[in-house]
């Protein structure tokens, strides 16, 4: 199936690292960072792993629960995490999903058979505590993800959420936001003092 943005996300009970669980009930009122790499014991998912292992502490202060998956076994997982920490310096706590029979892998497709018939490609999926995906993206087999970029989409979609604004292009925090069109000029300049209109539809404030 196709996941599109503003859906529910898929639900699935599956074996991880850290036991059973059923995505949605596991989740609970946080946001999710659901990625999938290729395999286990490769190079660039070891350092994917360790780097999200190392910023814990940053998803955990945007209130957001880290859930990797490969199609390989629990117990191949755990063999595994052993290197990440070794290499990569790190204490990996985060659960990853076991998918050897793909099952999850397709529901998510996860699966690009013109890169693979078994492993998994390098997708995203952030999923806001209503379990509505918010945000999806796809890297090939031989480029590691950006995590500076998904930190600073995370905290885009919160503000948004949060300030009823909208974001501009290489947006971080503390700069400026856009006022969505649906609000007319008037209503936004009586609601942001600092309201800038550089055209009819383009009109910057600050994003609180």
């Amino acid at each position: 199936m196709t996941i599109f943005l503003g859906q529910t996300a898929p639900d699935f009970t599956a074996d991880t690292t850290k036991g059973e669980i059923s995505l949605h009930q596991w989740a609970g009122d946080s946001w999710v960072f659901f990625f999938s790499h290729p395999a286990d014991f490769t190079p660039i998912c070891t350092t994917e792993m360790g780097m999200t292992a190392k910023h814990a502490a940053d998803f955990a202060a945007r209130n957001v629960k880290p859930l990797g998956l490969s199609t390989d076994t629990v117990e191949e997982h755990n063999q595994w995490i052993s290197d990440v920490n070794e290499t990569q310096g790190t204490d990996l706590q985060f659960p990853i999903v076991a998918d050897p029979d793909l099952r999850v892998a397709k529901l998510y497709e996860m699966i690009h058979p013109a890169a693979s018939d078994t492993a998994a490609v390098r997708s995203v999926f952030i999923i806001d505590p209503a379990k509505k995906v918010r945000l999806t993206m796809t890297y090939p087999m031989n480029v590691g993800r950006n995590f500076d970029e998904i930190l600073r989409v995370i905290d885009a979609l919160q503000v948004a959420d949060e300030k009823s604004v909208a974001l501009p292009a290489n947006w971080t925090p503390g700069g400026e936001a856009i006022v969505p069109l649906n609000v007319t000029t008037e209503d936004a300049q009586a609601k942001y003092p600092d309201l800038k209109v550089l055209k009819p539809y383009l009109r910057v404030t600050k994003d609180y």
